[in-house]
């Protein structure tokens, strides 16, 4: 049952026990709570079919939830159609009319509000301005890039100063050195014009690059919300430690806890220590959580350190990365810079690695989702 805007606490936008399902017996997206600050820019991040777009169509009105409300300050939006929602959206496909000129494009929505034309063509100036287009604006989008196109899509969006603006993988059809200085212009329009974006992508560099928070998407529902650095440093569980950035995870069993630090056995006997959280416990099995850039080559035996022997030395020019299988048969990635001391590490060596304690993680091995 659908609750009211009335039930509602204060807050910019708020989803509120929302579902959806479309045969009533699973669920895209299940019990979903989540609150929206004015002028944020929160990303929705995970993989295909993690429930992360459907949240996005139901806040654009493309969908309706099956349960639950969604309201705009105060205002109850669920079972409201887009047009009555005062959002602008962006899509990966731009969705341009190709009869139309950029202007015609841009203008469009001014044009079906009624917005009068001299009103309308100062707002379109201003808009293709903010995007560096203004020179294109007699153009049709045929005769345009990718990233021109995109950069129209966006001033469309923006065009009737909407209250909240939806992108829905704007930046996916375009190569990797434009997608990247797109993600840059975005963040500083959204800035700029204090927008509140709700952005949905899979790519997780893209989401820790322009967030003020992400949320990350499995299952239906949001296994962490929290600021890119939060969300890397310390993930909730498998599933997220796993997606968002490289990362590699152990199997352990906990020995010790002392203070905020938990010692733990490795199947292949060595003892190493991680951070305490909530899901280490003295003689249950465990999760170790630790990032390629913090695991590094050491000299020899020791407390805390792992052996191994190298399988594979992978160049990227800006870092090396060095593939190892430990001595239980588990595998782990060293990322280190190119002019490392361990650079010229051949494969089939035999090395020792270890980490700081701070900078590893206790995950719950049977917690892949919250």
């Amino acid at each position: 049952m659908l609750i009211t805007a009335a039930q509602q606490p204060p807050g910019h936008i708020c989803l509120r026990g929302v579902s959806k399902s479309y045969d009533g017996e699973t669920f895209i997206v299940r019990d979903l709570d989540l609150d929206i600050d004015k002028g944020e820019f929160l990303t929705l991040l995970g993989p295909s079919g993690s429930g992360k777009t459907t949240t996005l169509m139901m806040l654009a009105g493309f969908e309706y939830p099956t349960s639950g409300s969604i309201a705009f300050d105060g205002q109850a939006m669920h079972d409201r159609p887009p047009e009555k929602r005062d959002i602008g959206m962006v899509f990966q496909n731009y969705a341009l009319f190709p009869h139309m000129s950029v202007a015609e494009n841009v203008g469009y929505s001014l044009r079906v509000r009624g917005v009068d034309k001299a009103e309308r063509d100062r707002r379109v100036a201003d808009a293709l301005r903010m995007v560096q287009l203004e020179q294109f604006a007699d153009r049709k989008p045929a005769a345009m890039s990718g990233g021109q196109q995109q950069r129209v899509a966006l001033a469309r969006a923006l065009v009737f100063e909407p209250r909240l603006v939806l992108m829905d993988e704007p930046l996916g059809a375009l190569d990797k050195k434009l997608r990247e200085d797109l993600q840059l212009e975005i963040r500083h329009i959204a800035d700029k014009l204090d927008l509140t974006v709700v952005y949905v992508t899979h790519d997780q560099s893209e989401a820790l690059t322009m967030s003020d928070r992400i949320a990350i998407f499995n299952d239906g529902k949001i296994q962490q919300i929290g600021t890119a650095r939060d969300i890397y440093i310390r993930p909730a569980n498998r599933f997220v430690a796993s997606f968002v950035g490289d990362n590699n995870c152990l199997c352990a069993q906990v020995i010790a806890i002392d203070g905020d630090v938990v010692r733990a056995r490795l199947p292949g006997g060595a003892v190493v220590s991680a951070r305490q959280t909530q899901h280490a416990r003295i003689g249950a099995a465990a999760t170790i959580s630790v990032r390629p850039e913090d695991l590094h080559f050491c000299g020899g035996e020791g407390d805390g350190v792992v052996e191994g022997r190298v399988c594979d030395v992978v160049y990227y020019g800006d870092q090396l990365r060095t593939h190892v299988e430990l001595s239980d048969g588990a595998l782990v990635v060293i990322k280190s810079s190119p002019g490392a001391a361990h650079a010229g590490t051949q494969v089939g060596a035999p090395v020792f690695l270890s980490w700081n304690a701070g900078q590893a993680w206790v995950l719950d091995p049977k917690q892949a989702n919250q």
